[in-house]
Formats: C-alpha cells, structure tokens, sequence
C-alpha cells in the first residue's frame, strides 16, 4: 500500500483509548480465521498483550479524508453491484462476497469485471458464466485492498457496472418431451437405456419427461411427433440417437423437416460433437447422440441449464465451447465443479 499522509503509526502501548480504524484477524493455521478486533472498537490496557500476540507492535492510526472512503464504507457500496437473484454478505475488512440467492444459471460481464480489475487497489474475483449454481453458494467477492480508497477509484467502478455484471436465471419447471429414436428399439429387439438417462438429469432441475414416445427410423413419424409434442404443450422437446453421418441415422433430418431452426449440428465438445440444438418457434429441440448412454458428462449437460433457466442459446454460445471443452474422464467426477465447458 502506498503511505499515506493522514495515516499514523502508534506502538500499541500508546495505543490505550484510541479506535481501531479496520479489523484485526486472528488466524491460526488449519483450524480459526475470525476478528479479533473490529473496527470501531476503542483499545483498553487488558489488550495491549492480545494486540502483541497477534503480533501487532504498531499499529495505524489515521483520519479519513473528504475525497476517501474507509475499506467497509466503499464495500458497502459495492453490495450494489449485484444483480437480479444475488444477495450479499455485509462488508468486513474491506470485503463483500455474493451469493446465489436461488438454483439457476450463472452469468457474469468478464469485460465488466476486467474493467473493474484494472482500477488501482480494487479486486473483483468470480466463477466462470454460464453455469448452473444452487441457492446460496457463494460466487463472487470484491474487496478493497487498502485500508481507505479514493472516492474517485470508487466512483469509477460504480459508473463501469452500470448494469450489474452478476445476475443468475432461476432455473423453471417446463413441460418436457421425449422421443427415442431407432428401429431396433421401436421393434423390441434391444430395450431401451435413454430413459432413465434422460430422467436423472431432468430431476436435477426439478423437472420430469411428460410425454414420451419410441419411434423407428421414419423421418415423417418423428417430424410429425415432434409437431405433436408441440402441439401438447412441450416447451423443450428431445430426441435420442440417430445423431450420426450413417445412412440411417435420419433423426437429425426429421428434426429439420419439422420447421426447427438449427442454431448447429456438431459442437466443439468432447463427448458429444455430434449434438444437435435448434428452436421450433421458441421452443427448444435437441439432438442427443448415442454417447450420452456411455459417459456421464456430455454436451447435453453443458445445455441443459440454458434450456431451464430460459436462456437463449446462440451459435456464440456453441463456438466459445471449444476453448475448454475437452473432457477428462476424471475417475471422481465433479462436474459442474470442474474447468469443462467454461470459457
């Protein structure tokens, strides 16, 4: 920190009837990281061993100036900068962190939050965008590195997030459909293992497969199915399988033969390039291919939160993937706590 000249420095013995201008962390190692002290609180003669303890021979004494801030009263500021669906902490020792305040996708302004990282003595720290989070996990924090701060560097910040850079989409209970596409199901021959597949990833939504149906290699059943889902109410329509270059593997065909608008067919994820995304009005549509019975993370997970949270997902959303998107196959997986799919 740069010396400042309202800022003093007094031995602690000296110290007796003087306020503590910010907070004093104890911190033992492995086991408490709490306040010792907070700010505001006026020293007494039983403290001054506690203070040496804490290994604090000297400390700071000073008076803010008309064009600063202290730490908290710029923190407090800061509780601003979160947006829809956030809530925060109160500022401590120059600090506020920001917390889901429901299930939902996660966005973040990594130009905002670049801008506000370059201002001198202010760090801003979060998650990656676009991914799911639960109510109340902690997904951001800001903190001001000095013990004051100049109104101006502060002001700076407030006139760069405007517009709040954080906000979460909350995740909402849509009516869903399901279609199995092969003839080696429809016909009995093998059973199917999508379902299930299927049901366990919705639930995590809160969500569940309301219509459901098994069609064979027909490109004008499943393009007249798909239609009907829509015309049942589904707002967000899957078909399974079928997803391939081979000559019968028409499911992404019929997706098309069906009016959906294809924002792309291949996506630069790993498992699951062959993933297909498009929009029948407003209504979302997916291709899943066969990978997603094999691997438990696919591109169908990396999606699966823009359909629930209502969010848009665009050809940009898609191409950005590929920085980041190779899976690992780690033997504990831990997805969504994990670099895949972040950009």
């Amino acid at each position: 920190m740069k010396k400042n000249k309202f800022l003093k420095t007094i031995k602690v013995e000296d110290a007796i009837g003087k306020i503590i201008p910010h907070d004093i962390t104890c911190i033992i190692p492995g086991k408490v990281k709490c306040v010792a002290f907070k700010k505001g609180y006026i020293i007494r003669k039983q403290d001054i061993n506690k203070l040496k303890s804490l290994g604090k021979e000297h400390i700071y004494v000073f008076g803010i100036p008309n064009d600063c801030y202290h730490e908290d009263e710029a923190a407090h500021l800061f509780q601003t900068l979160a947006g829809k669906n956030i809530k925060t902490t109160e500022p401590s020792e120059g600090k506020v962190q920001f917390i889901a305040a429901c299930d939902g996708l996660l966005n973040m302004d990594k130009k905002t939050i670049d801008k506000i990282n370059a201002i001198e003595n202010i760090v801003f720290t979060t998650m990656h965008s676009n991914i799911p989070v639960r109510k109340n996990d902690k997904i951001a924090g800001i903190r001001i590195i000095p013990l004051i701060i100049s109104k101006k560097s502060v002001n700076k910040v407030m006139k760069i997030a405007a517009k709040s850079p954080l906000t979460v989409a909350p995740f909402r209970k849509i009516k869903v459909g399901l279609i199995i596409t092969g003839e080696e199901v429809a016909s009995g021959r093998i059973k199917d293992g999508f379902k299930p597949v299927i049901e366990k990833k919705l639930k995590k939504f809160g969500c569940k497969i309301n219509e459901f149906r098994i069609i064979g290699d027909n490109e004008e059943k499943l393009k007249n199915e798909i239609l009907s889902l829509a015309e049942k109410g589904c707002e967000f329509i899957m078909l399974t399988g079928g997803m391939s270059v081979d000559p019968d593997d028409i499911t992404k065909t019929a997706i098309r033969k069906s009016g959906v608008k294809i924002v792309s067919y291949g996506v630069p994820i790993l498992p699951g390039n062959m993933f297909m995304v498009g929009y029948l009005k407003n209504i979302p549509v997916f291709g899943v291919p066969a990978c997603a019975l094999f691997f438990e993370i696919t591109a169908l997970d990396l999606f699966l939160p823009f359909v629930f949270s209502n969010t848009q997902i665009t050809k940009k959303d898609i191409v950005s993937r590929g920085y980041g998107s190779f899976c690992r196959h780690c033997e504990i997986c831990v997805f969504p706590r994990c670099g895949l799919g972040k950009c």
